[in-house]
């Protein structure tokens, strides 16, 4: 019987890229984001390949998470492999300028959405003692940089969850890895910077940014690892890049 994979923020960048992978290697596939649209175009290219489910929600609303994921059918409900893709920023601020409202999105969608969906799969994975989580955070999660102050604290708890998550499932033969990508050229910045399309592009100006395909190898990498291995941590940066501040860019 083919795996289960149980994929948020599956709608675009890398979450769509690790589906498009995982059908490939005929994994199936429950979806999830908030753009029910997106979700659907992606089931029907995926369906010839592997079984498709997808669930529209949004992480952050807790009772909606609960609700979509225990509407699952008797035969999606043996998740193998949770990967935790869901997330945002939202704005680049120093912190005496934030907004509020975009330090609740953040911590919102980062840490309280990854604990939700997590929770929701969490005991079935213990009661069956096998199961892999991938939880992906971010060059942020490592190093905190001017401006970046509650983005880089999300980041920075959901290294720690992941770590807590590795301790207390180990006695239940459950995997736990987090991926902590660099500049990858998503829809991120547009999302940061509050669709200014400018902006977002010079991010990635003067040097080969990541793509969504690079993370989406690496976590692939990670879950077909034998049974005795677990890739615990993983940062991947473009060449390009030395650090989260630090990148070599041609003017």
């Amino acid at each position: 019987m083919a795996k289960i994979a149980l994929i948020t923020g599956a709608t675009s960048g890398i979450g769509k890229a690790t589906a498009l992978l995982f059908a490939q290697h005929g994994v199936d596939l429950i979806l999830c984001g908030r753009r029910e649209d997106r979700l659907q175009e992606l089931q029907k290219e995926l369906v010839a390949q592997v079984r498709v489910h997808t669930l529209t929600f949004d992480v952050r609303d807790r009772r909606a998470v609960e609700a979509a994921i225990g509407s699952l059918p008797a035969d999606w409900q043996e998740v193998d492999m949770l990967i935790n893709n869901a997330g945002n920023a939202h704005g680049l601020a120093p912190i005496q300028e934030g907004a509020v409202d975009d330090w609740d999105a953040m911590m919102d969608g980062n840490v309280k959405g990854l604990l939700y969906v997590s929770k929701a799969i969490i005991p079935g994975m213990v009661s069956r003692r096998r199961g892999h989580i991938v939880n992906i955070g971010s060059v942020a999660a490592k190093e905190v940089y001017p401006n970046g102050n509650v983005y880089c604290a999300s980041k920075h708890a959901v290294d720690a969850l992941t770590q807590g998550m590795r301790l207390d499932l180990n006695p239940f033969g459950i995997k736990v890895t987090g991926v902590h990508p660099g500049l990858v050229e998503t829809e991120f910045s547009v999302v940061r910077f509050k669709g200014d399309a400018q902006r977002a592009d010079n991010v990635y100006k003067g040097f080969q940014p990541l793509v969504a395909e690079d993370i989406a190898d690496v976590i692939w990498y990670a879950v077909s690892r034998p049974l005795h291995v677990v890739i615990g941590d993983l940062v991947i940066l473009p060449t390009a890049q030395a650090s989260a501040t630090l990148v070599h860019k041609q003017v």
